[in-house]
């Protein structure tokens, strides 16, 4: 989603005559995926501290909070960003219209029912009947358009979105095909981890490079070069291996290099010259993440006794993903709807606010008796974080007019 195609996409919003929510595919589904992880992890929060009962619940809480944050949070987050760049890619018209509207109901209905069986009203054979559907949707959709426009060289991302599909399924009805849940949870985690490092490792230094640019730098970011090819090729085979192998140490000795080159990935992008721009600086950070849930991921399978594999886990998930999506949200939200592209308190506060919760919930494994306060805390930052995005852009989002 570049910002050079912003002409093109207010072209197109010009024709579009409905309700401005489904005018293009960021609209809903940011809005609806910031809110819902708002609510979601107090949610989660209060059932797992026992504030709320779960005794009647017909779905198991833990897996229900796993894949509510992975096909619920995620799912909606990666629509919303794939149905705004596609277009861009492709020259074609986004969906728009009743077509998105029947997207996002297909979402809201998968929440809906997963909530429902959470709380006892209905059965999880029917909510993840329910729940189902969106994923295969979405990936045919994005198929058809970029077929039609044939944008081969994005192809890989909807089969990126189809394992996402086929994990959702899979943890859905894992005990009846004798597969474990958790492998469904590193097949979509891993899918998203590929995403950040395909997509995040393209926009990065490239609104890197735009932004040193209009300043008048000369120093740019490294143009992808083969050390960026050998760095997905080994994050692809530590993230393969992690998804079959998970507790074998050859698995643990190639995350740690896929750790170590795409750190070594994102010191070329120049981040200590963003700095007076947080809208840059936070898409570092994220890719940040990354490099350390890998490590962290190849260090748990190493060092098991001294590194939790839930400390990983959520380096990857509120970390990589939470600040990662965050940013893509913040910046395709302003750049979209007209607004300038440079941060406010609001967003500072926002995304201080993602990567503190994120600290903390990967710290939480670590902290002893204080284990439970401290979940609390990062993950009500966390959630603040997303409670105020929705806040911050409801009205961008929903309105037609742009700001001047």
């Amino acid at each position: 989603m570049q910002s050079g195609a912003r002409a093109g996409t207010s072209a197109q919003r010009r024709k579009f005559e409905g309700p401005a929510l489904f005018s293009f595919g960021f609209r809903p589904f940011f809005l609806g995926a910031a809110a819902f992880a708002g609510i979601a992890v107090p949610v989660w929060l209060a059932v797992f501290s026992g504030a709320i009962p779960s005794g009647s619940s017909q779905l198991d809480p833990l897996a229900w909070h796993a894949h509510e944050m992975i096909f619920g949070y995620l799912a909606a987050v990666v629509a919303g960003f794939l149905l705004t760049a596609i277009p861009n890619w492709t020259g074609r018209l986004p969906i728009m219209g009743l077509r998105l509207a029947g997207l996002f109901t297909l979402w809201l209905a998968g929440r809906i029912a997963m909530a429902l069986a959470l709380g006892g009203a209905l059965s999880p054979l029917a909510a993840k009947l329910a729940d189902g559907f969106f994923l295969v949707v979405l990936a045919a959709a994005l198929a058809r358009e970029i077929v039609v426009g044939r944008n081969w060289r994005n192809l890989p991302v909807v089969g990126l979105v189809s394992l996402m599909a086929a994990a959702n399924l899979i943890m859905h009805f894992a005990e009846n095909i004798g597969l474990d849940r958790m492998f469904a949870e590193r097949l979509a985690l891993g899918a998203a981890a590929m995403l950040i490092a395909l997509i995040g490792g393209r926009v990065t230094p490239s609104f890197t490079r735009n932004w040193l640019a209009a300043r008048g730098e000369k120093r740019l970011p490294e143009p992808f070069q083969n050390m960026d090819r050998a760095a997905l090729a080994v994050t692809a085979a530590g993230i393969l291996l992690w998804i079959v192998l998970p507790d074998q140490w050859v698995t643990g000795i190639v995350l740690l290099l896929a750790s170590l080159a795409n750190a070594v990935r994102l010191s070329r992008w120049r981040m200590l010259a963003t700095l007076n721009e947080p809208l840059v600086t936070i898409l570092h950070v994220g890719y940040g993440w990354l490099c350390f849930a890998l490590g962290l991921l190849g260090a748990s399978i190493l060092f098991a006794d001294w590194v939790p594999l839930a400390a990983a886990l959520h380096a990857l998930t509120a970390g990589a993903i939470g600040t990662m999506t965050l940013a893509m949200m913040t910046r395709a939200s302003l750049g979209h709807t007209g607004w300038p592209l440079a941060s406010t308190l609001a967003i500072d506060a926002i995304y201080m606010s993602v990567n503190a919760g994120a600290v903390l919930r990967v710290a939480a494994p670590w902290s002893g008796d204080a284990y439970l306060p401290v979940l609390v805390a990062g993950g009500v930052l966390w959630a603040a974080a997303f409670a105020g995005f929705a806040a911050a852009f409801a009205r961008a989002l929903t309105a037609h007019a742009v700001r001047p």
